[in-house]
């Protein structure tokens, strides 16, 4: 294939975690050597990772890509030099014919909605974006006034409000979608306000301090470029006519749509439950349910990283811990080093935890999710049942501790069935600490989750020394893992089930686990929008 340039990546560069960018560039070269001519040829980092399966020498790994302007050697010489060739990542947008009665209308500004609404406002669209909770500068300050007064806003708190729930995590954008857009959105961060890094390190990550204000940037832009964004405008409804959407009813009254894309989030179950009554055709999906569990974030290194721990080059270290009961499957979701534990809930009489860390992770702190698999049979099969399973755990972690307050246990008590330790060497984070009570989780979640977790504990410390210690905290309930509902769509259009221009997309949607996933499949729903309509 004839182009400008070629992009080849030169794989399996192991080198000392002290080593330079050029050191690795350096090494591409002598494997590339003799095989194409790499004059005003342009390296940069591709990947790195961190190998640190032998605590007594750690190493990073990378991928070295190289630009050349000339045509690239066979995919089977390259492979022998152990490097391969990849397509440019850039997505192709071609407008449609069809005209739209009214600009497009997205619902919701998580990464879904608001990559969508990007791309459609950067070619013409004029999109409307609606949004339920505040702008970023307002959401700010309801998520503060609940962490230290205890005061819930419903439509604005770490679930919704400008940017979604992702907004409030730790900014992760590691996927397992294995997609070329992966590039092109960290590409698109980057592009507003992000760290470089996130475009090579294995596993990057945003930082809740900086993705904020890139959140603030992107909606900026769409306005800028002729879009519209409501916020504190809650989506009721489509208006329809013999299953094409021409309107969409409103909090503030009603909005005509040429389309609409509902990225509405894995929290907007009142939004769900309003759906599933008008016969859209959704589905119960299966879902994890569990707790926060707690280390301090100087274990966890000195238990991976040996006497590598606290090096700065490192950072604190990561987990992905899994196991299996024969039965259902216990695994950590969520990993935020050196980050909180923080007060997700956003319905009235419920509590929930997510894990959230700033950039720099410099919190005392590890956390991560522990949840158990729970699958249709557990709950009855129904979507509304699903969406009830959740809400009932949530409302039970509330009435353990009389309010919001999160109920805490060592993990040495938990797996000794007693409820007598305080909290010692590891300080929960949750509210800052101060609104936190003892309770077994027993109390909250179903008894076959609390026994997987249990023996998941036991596996886990055999991994990770220290991972099942008695002053380890466990923070309850963590329940919005992902949403517990999917919306029927044809894979081939992108269209909802019985409707010529509704598109479900993101993590709401059922279609999404992460920023990064939910980013692209609002990205792929706009192309699919440009290629039919005319902007």
């Amino acid at each position: 294939m004839k182009c400008e340039s070629e992009i080849i990546v030169v794989n399996n560069i192991k080198l000392p975690i002290n080593a330079s960018f050029e050191e690795a560039f350096s090494v591409a070269r002598k494997k590339l050597s003799g095989l194409v001519s790499l004059n005003g040829a342009e390296f940069s980092i591709f990947r790195r990772s961190i190998d640190a399966r032998r605590k007594d020498n750690i190493f990073f790994v990378y991928s070295v890509a190289v630009k050349i302007s000339a045509r690239a050697p066979s995919e089977e010489k390259l492979k022998s030099r152990g490097a391969s060739l990849i397509e440019h990542n850039t997505p192709k947008f071609m407008s449609g014919e069809e005209p739209l009665s009214s600009p497009p209308v997205v619902v919701g500004s998580g990464p879904a909605g608001l990559f969508c609404a990007l791309v459609l406002s950067e070619l013409g669209y004029k999109p409307v974006l609606l949004e339920r909770g505040p702008c970023v500068k307002e959401r700010l300050a309801a998520v503060e006034a609940f962490k230290n007064l205890q005061v819930l806003d419903p439509n604005a708190n770490i679930q919704f409000g400008a940017g979604g729930a992702g907004t409030f995590s730790d900014g992760k954008l590691v996927t397992r979608v294995n997609d070329p857009l992966t590039s092109y959105v960290l590409e698109r961060f980057v592009e507003f306000g992000a760290p470089s890094e996130i475009k090579y390190i294995a596993k990057p990550h945003v930082g809740t301090d900086i993705l904020s204000s890139i959140v603030d940037r992107m909606l900026d832009r769409i306005c800028e470029l002729g879009g519209k964004v409501h916020y504190n405008t809650e989506f009721i409804s489509p208006i329809c006519d013999l299953g094409r959407v021409v309107g969409v009813k409103t909090s503030k009254g009603d909005i005509p749509a040429g389309a609409l894309i509902l990225a509405i989030g894995h929290s907007a179950r009142d939004t769900h439950t309003r759906l599933i009554s008008e016969n859209m055709a959704i589905e119960a999906k299966s879902f994890s349910v569990g707790m926060r569990i707690e280390h301090l974030a100087k274990m966890i290194d000195e238990s991976m990283y040996g006497d590598f721990a606290g090096c700065e080059a490192l950072g604190h270290a990561e987990y992905n811990l899994s196991h299996n009961t024969k039965e259902r499957g216990v695994y950590t979701f969520c990993m935020c080093p050196g980050g909180e534990v923080v007060p997700a809930a956003s319905e009235i009489g419920g509590v929930v935890v997510n894990g959230m860390s700033y950039h720099s992770r410099s919190g005392k702190n590890s956390n991560s999710a522990v949840v158990c698999s729970v699958f249709k049979e557990d709950y009855g099969g129904s979507p509304l049942s699903a969406i009830e399973f959740q809400r009932r755990i949530e409302q039970a972690a509330y009435k353990s501790c009389s309010s919001y307050s999160a109920p805490i246990i060592t993990v040495g008590d938990f797996l000794r069935d007693r409820l007598s330790s305080e909290p010692s060497d590891v300080q929960p984070t949750y509210m800052n600490g101060r609104c936190v009570h003892l309770a077994s989780p027993y109390d909250y979640l179903p008894s076959f989750v609390c026994d997987a977790i249990k023996g998941a504990l036991i596996d886990f410390d055999k991994k990770i020394h220290g991972f099942a210690s008695q002053s380890a905290i466990l923070t309850g309930a963590e329940t919005r893992t992902s949403s517990p509902v999917r919306m029927l769509r044809d894979n081939s259009s992108r269209l909802a089930i019985g409707y010529s221009n509704l598109y479900p997309v993101g993590e709401g949607a059922g279609y999404a686990g992460g920023i990064t996933s939910a980013a692209i499949d609002g990205i792929k729903t706009a192309i699919a929008v440009i290629s039919r309509y005319k902007p």
